[in-house]
């Protein structure tokens, strides 16, 4: 089972990045690693660098994507955000935080994504 939810999740961030490129992103980096953990995927925009969170969920599935973003999980979110802005010298940056929803059903793949606030 830990294979299909892997493979799940690396299909949902190729879609992500195709995603967010559509809409006028540049992929920095993708599973970027900090001493704090990893950031999904890392882009930049006409705002500024884009911290992207994938949740792929199966359509009716019991947590939808948004849900498993809680409060402790943005304040990670940021925390990891400003240590990539930090090991990378661009402190100053703007940036926010998104969550890019992949639901796969039976019509094919649905993405959204939801600008999430930060918490500083």
């Amino acid at each position: 089972m830990p294979d299909i939810r892997r493979a799940l999740g690396a299909l949902g961030e190729a879609e992500a990045c195709r995603f967010l490129e559509r809409g006028g992103a540049r992929i920095v980096e993708r599973g970027a690693r900090t001493r704090y953990g990893e950031i999904d995927i890392v882009c930049r925009d006409a705002r500024g660098y884009l911290f992207v969170e994938v949740k792929t969920r199966r359509a009716g599935s019991f947590v939808s994507a948004v849900e498993a973003v809680d409060a402790r999980k943005l304040a990670r979110l940021a925390a990891l955000a400003q240590a990539w802005l930090a090991l990378h010298g661009k402190r100053d940056a703007r940036w926010r935080i998104a969550l890019v929803a992949v639901t796969m059903g039976r019509q094919g793949l649905a993405m959204e994504l939801i600008e999430l606030d930060r918490l500083d």
